[in-house]
């Protein structure tokens, strides 16, 4: 299950949220550990106790999410709430679970009080979300399900190899330092060369580079700089012993130019990846565009001719209500022919006005599937013109991290003579001091 949680206030907006009309079904389940018997007053009971602390997110909601197409039953849908409140420190916490169905999917909402009545304090719920995930992506091995890309640590994967909406992902999703420190461990704790390492680390993203002060650097997809050392908690005799060639790495700058180059030729293949499928959508959209013109066209006819012939029959039948011969005389004289004139008249009128108003309504309905397909493309349009954007600065990103050769040039000639100076001074102190000054 997709499990999504957080902490929050506003009880009285929860309970209103929870049993909005517009979902199809609503099932308050249970309510556990709460003195009122429905959610709003069980979530107002909760506000109410948070009153005598200091805590404003009083609740912890959380909504667990089935793959389509799976059917789980109450039961599991329950036993998945116990693991999670177990993970959360939140066993025993009043708490309230309310079933949602909405075109033909069923999920869960649950939802506790984080104070407890005893102690009148909050529990904590830090590194909650990363609990989360660990049993989201169990529940998944449990039920042998399909892992979502989500669920795999695609952010550890090398960028270069992201598809345009991993790269999107990526992008939405800021990376925790913390994530970042154990996927360097963890290369570190699975390489034991110097060559293993850089593939390790280039795997899930980072390069290796020298750094100006004799050390060993990791820089991300980013042009971000982190010590070796520090970001995998060991020591420089360690990085000495495996790394065996440290002179044979790239500089930062050097490898910061490397990094820029792949992107941009990787950000080139998502632009022309953009424009492919702009063409395409807007040839979809025409031959959408011109289909619908095609059947309001046809069914525009089809009124017409139907109501063309409504009123060959109509006036048939208006012509019929004269009388004829000596009986028609008699009505003009009478004034019987006048009235049914008038009368003819006036219904041949209403029958314009209500030819006229089925037009119209045909119109407007046409109008609105014509502005709905509109619409749809101008959403599509948007979301592509936003896309271009972010390529740009993209794009704008690594072209300023790329660094002209000439300055690769120069900084490389200065870094070996700065070390040849540190050579000789090294040499200088071991012969002694000089005894001539």
């Amino acid at each position: 299950m997709i499990l999504h949680c957080n902490q929050r206030g506003g009880a009285r907006d929860l309970a209103i949220h929870l049993m909005k009309p517009e979902n199809e079904h609503i099932q308050l389940h249970s309510l556990r550990g709460f003195a009122c018997e429905d959610l709003m007053g069980a979530f107002q009971e909760s506000e109410a106790l948070a009153a005598g602390t200091r805590c404003r997110q009083h609740l912890f909601s959380m909504s667990f999410n089935p793959p389509p197409g799976r059917e789980v039953s109450t039961e599991d849908f329950e036993r998945a709430v116990a693991q999670a409140e177990e993970k959360l420190g939140l066993i025993d916490q009043p708490r309230a679970m309310v079933f949602h169905e909405k075109e033909g999917r069923r999920h869960l909402h649950a939802v506790w009080s984080r104070i407890d009545g005893e102690t009148m304090k909050a529990i904590p719920m830090s590194h909650s979300k990363l609990a989360m995930r660990d049993l989201s992506r169990q529940l998944y091995l449990d039920h042998d399900w399909q892992l979502p890309r989500g669920l795999v640590n695609s952010r550890e994967r090398d960028p270069r190899n992201f598809t345009l909406e991993e790269w999107q992902q990526a992008k939405r999703q800021n990376r925790d330092p913390r994530d970042i420190k154990t996927a360097i461990q963890d290369a570190w704790a699975t390489s034991d060369t110097q060559a293993t390492l850089a593939h390790a680390l280039e795997t899930r993203g980072f390069r290796l580079a020298r750094g100006d002060r004799k050390g060993v650097v990791v820089i991300d997809q980013d042009g971000e700089v982190r010590s070796l050392t520090r970001a995998a908690g060991i020591k420089a005799r360690d990085v000495r012993a495996r790394l065996k060639h440290m002179d044979t790495l790239l500089s930062v700058d050097e490898t910061r130019n490397r990094i820029a180059e792949d992107m941009l030729g990787k950000l080139k293949g998502f632009r022309d990846d953009v424009d492919e499928k702009t063409r395409a959508r807007k040839e979809v959209f025409e031959r959408q565009k011109q289909s619908l013109v095609e059947r309001q066209r046809a069914a525009r006819e089809q009124l017409r001719q139907v109501q063309e012939m409504r009123t060959l029959h109509e006036q048939k039948a208006r012509q019929e209500r004269f009388s004829k011969g000596l009986r028609g005389i008699w009505d003009k004289l009478r004034g019987e022919h006048s009235r049914l004139k008038a009368e003819n008249e006036r219904v041949a009128l209403e029958g314009h006005r209500r030819d006229q108003s089925e037009r119209d309504r045909l119109v407007h309905d046409h109008l609105s599937q014509r502005g709905l397909l509109s619409q749809r493309y101008e959403r599509l349009k948007e979301t592509t013109r936003e896309l271009q954007s972010s390529l740009r600065e993209d794009w704008r990103k690594y072209q300023e991290m790329r660094t002209p050769e000439s300055d690769l040039e120069k900084r490389s000639e200065e870094f070996l003579k700065r070390r040849q100076r540190e050579a000789s001074t090294r040499s200088r102190n071991r012969d002694g001091p000089d005894i001539e000054r």
